[in-house]
């Protein structure tokens, strides 16, 4: 009877874990389908819509939505709304794979030594990473990029400054499970330096955590893009950014509510398409978690 139900609940698990990851590859297929055909329209923006985003026409001013010629109307100045979502996308996109690369490769690299090696190097780590803690980040971020002066390049500072250090604690705290394990304690044991073990044998085995929280984070940068763009901190007008248009919309809610909202929309639309990327990710390659 034991061996009948350990082999049912078994059974059960497998089918579980079987379920899981078809759930997820669907998860991941409709995000990549997503972020994939928003990435490819910013790209592909000089053969959607022949509009410059800078392109003044003070003729026609607030014209609503399908409109001739103007299938998302045109803003205050007269400049088309799809051109400056499409131009703007490239914007707030590489802001979301820029800045989120960076940050996850250094984080990662810092909290890959700091758990590995452990003692005055994991102490002196942490003490930083505490002290970035104590400041709220958002807070943090709109200090640096105050006192660096407003700029795209600058933005990406601040995030570069400041985002690390979710990575080196979450790359740490597996690093710490890892170090423990038999094949770690094997690779040692045969005399491997330190840098294959991090590399060869440590790494891989903690670097799925770290993906899934970059598509996490990505959607975090991409809204604290929008967000400076929004307060005057990130790109500066006339730039076809995402924040910047839903600023340059706010005084106009309620009699041309398309300014503000296409951009939203399209800030919603990616934010979706990294969190179901992630979300696969995370059925994927956790799927017994």
């Amino acid at each position: 009877m034991l061996g009948t139900s350990g082999t049912l609940l078994e059974s059960l698990e497998r089918r579980s874990r079987t379920s899981r990851i078809g759930s997820g590859r669907i998860t991941l297929a409709i995000g990549i389908l997503i972020l994939g055909t928003m990435i490819v329209a910013s790209l592909a923006a000089p053969l959607i819509t022949s509009a410059k985003p800078d392109a003044i026409d003070p003729l026609h001013p607030l014209l609503h939505p399908l409109s001739p010629g103007h299938l998302l109307g045109t803003d205050s100045f007269g400049r088309d709304i799809l051109s400056r979502i499409l131009y703007g996308g490239r914007i707030d996109l590489l802001i979301g794979f820029g800045a989120t690369s960076v940050t996850a490769v250094i984080g990662t690299a810092i909290g890959l030594a700091s758990g590995y090696f452990g003692g005055w190097v994991d102490s002196i780590i942490m003490r930083i990473v505490d002290l970035f803690f104590a400041f709220p980040f958002f807070v943090l971020v709109i200090a640096i990029v105050a006192m660096l002066g407003p700029s795209i390049f600058n933005m990406f500072v601040a995030i570069w400054l400041t985002s690390w250090i979710s990575y080196a604690r979450i790359t740490r705290g597996h690093t710490l499970v890892a170090k423990r394990q038999e094949y770690t304690l094997a690779a040692r044991a045969l005399g491997y330096k330190n840098r294959r073990v991090m590399l060869r044998h440590i790494l891989p085995n903690v670097v799925s955590y770290v993906i899934i929280f970059a598509m996490v984070d990505a959607v975090g940068n991409i809204v604290l893009g929008s967000s400076l763009g929004f307060l005057g901190l990130g790109a500066q007008p006339p730039s076809p950014e995402w924040g910047v248009m839903i600023s340059d919309g706010q005084n106009y809610l309620l009699t041309a509510w398309w300014l503000s909202t296409f951009p939203g929309i399209a800030i919603i639309l990616v934010g979706v398409g990294f969190s179901l990327i992630g979300d696969g990710l995370a059925d994927i390659l956790r799927p017994g978690d």
